[in-house]
This record gives structure tokens, sequence and C-alpha cells, in this order.
């Protein structure tokens, strides 16, 4: 059952926000100028309307995976920040004390709620493109002045998609175990969207045998 987030938030440490996040810093305004409201719309089909359990909101978990795509973190990542970064509370709409999620509360999100991938693509593509009417971004290239950091929100086909995911993952087995680069499957070298699913699944069977390195939390979070 969809559980709506409250507008209002009752804690007597909501005077931090005013003062340890200026008025021009960029999640500030995201919160302030976009109305997520239309994620009920978009999502009310993925959810039971009348019964079953209180599901977190589906306005901060999508607020997550902003953050997640703004920021470029991992599910782990984002987490683990918004428990210290007050303008992440702020944009998660939660009071300065609140605990945050599990990380793995993003996962089982992903799966249940934004089974397509296309739904996720188009959930972020319009909050930029509202960003971008508001004046917020001038641009689909979001600059975090704090940290200089760049994240694109781009247009990627399956393919792509599933390149940049088992680029990471194997990114982070090689951390791991360096040796694990002749145990690895040859990359695809063709444009078939079929050739590359079918390179992934070899990829993640060779990691799943090696017990270790599969239940590496990172590693998991790559494989999901």
């Amino acid at each position: 059952m969809i559980q709506k987030q409250q507008s209002m938030i009752f804690s007597p440490f909501m005077a931090i926000y005013d003062l340890v996040i200026p008025k021009d810093n960029l999640l500030r305004k995201i919160n302030e100028l976009i109305d997520f409201s239309f994620l009920y719309d978009e999502l009310k089909d993925k959810y039971c309307l009348d019964n079953g359990r209180n599901a977190i909101d589906p306005i901060r978990m999508f607020k997550y995976l902003l953050l997640k795509s703004i920021y470029d973190l991992s599910d782990v990542d984002v987490v683990e920040r918004s428990k210290y970064d007050m303008s992440f509370k702020y944009f998660l709409q939660m009071a300065p004390e609140e605990s945050v999620i599990e990380s793995s509360s993003l996962t089982k999100f992903r799966k249940l709620r934004l089974k397509d991938i296309d739904l996720l693509d188009m959930l972020i593509n319009k909050t930029v493109e509202i960003a971008i009417e508001k004046g917020i971004i001038k641009s689909k290239a979001i600059i975090v002045d704090a940290t200089h950091t760049k994240a694109r929100y781009n247009q990627k086909s399956p393919k792509e998609i599933l390149m940049d995911h088992s680029k990471k993952l194997r990114k982070v087995v090689y951390t791991l175990d360096e040796t694990m680069k002749n145990k690895f499957p040859a990359k695809n070298a063709t444009n078939v969207l079929e050739d590359e699913i079918d390179y992934c699944q070899k990829l993640i069977d060779v990691i799943e045998k090696e017990g270790s390195i599969s239940e590496y939390p990172k590693v998991k979070e790559q494989v999901n």
C-alpha cells in the first residue's frame, strides 16, 4: 500500500536545515520548485492501494535513486551519505534525526516497483526536464558546485546499459582479486543485445562460483 509522504515534518531540529543548507543549494532548489506528486500517478499500478503493509513513500525512494544519478553513487554509498549529509536528508524530506533506509530497500524498489527499466529512465528524464523548465539547471549536464562533480543523464540503449553495469561489476571484482581477469569470458564484440545479455549472464555465473567474492556487498549490489 502506498504511504504518501507528509509535507510537514515535525521535529525540534528542523531549523538545522536553514542554518547549514544555502538557499542556492541544488537539492534545496529541486525540492522547493519541483512537485514530485506526479510519481504517485506513474507508480499507482505498482502498488496495492487498499491493503497490505505500508510501503516506504515512493517519492522518497525515487529521490534516493535521483541522488544516485546526480552524484554517481552506489546504493550503499547514497544511503551512507544520507546519514550525515544534511542536504541529502533535506532533499529526502527527512527529519535530521530520522534513520535512513537499508540499501537493500533500493534493490527491492527497483525490482518490485520499477520492473521496466524504461520507467526509471522516464521518471528521471521527466524530473530533469522540469528542473530545466524551472531554471534549476541549464542543461542535462548537472553541475554540483560544492564538489565539482558532474553527472550526466543520457538516454542509453539497453545494450549500453548492460555494458556499463558489466564494466562496473568487473571493476569491483578486480579490486578484490585481479586474477579473476583470467576467469572471465571474452567481452562481447557485437552490437547484438542478445549477445550482450549472454555475456553478462556468463560473467555473473563465473562470479557466483567464487563464494567469497560473490558475497562481497558491493559485488552483490552490482549483480542485483
